[in-house]
């Protein structure tokens, strides 16, 4: 599994980081945990596969906002404690 945060500028509001997951969900339909923060200027999804740069960078340019850049690396998710 792979954690992706997109550097994004445009976010102003809590709608924004919406249509941002939003716009996530639609180019990788396999993406989970997907959260976006106007804060931090970045949204982060989790995904089994590989993303094309490209595609997430047209999709983030083609919903009105600023791709600025991607980076991929990889998570291991938390253990349960079973204590």
């Amino acid at each position: 599994m792979e954690k992706i945060t997109v550097k994004i500028d445009g976010m102003m509001c809590g709608m924004c980081e919406a249509h941002i997951c939003d716009t996530v969900r639609r180019a990788f339909p396999g993406a989970k945990k997907v959260k976006a923060s106007k804060a931090k200027g970045e949204a982060t999804f989790l995904t089994d596969e590989p993303i094309d740069k490209e595609k997430i960078e047209k999709a983030i340019t083609g919903s009105g906002y600023t791709f600025i850049s991607v980076k991929s690396e990889p998570y291991d998710s938390p253990a349960i404690y079973h204590g």
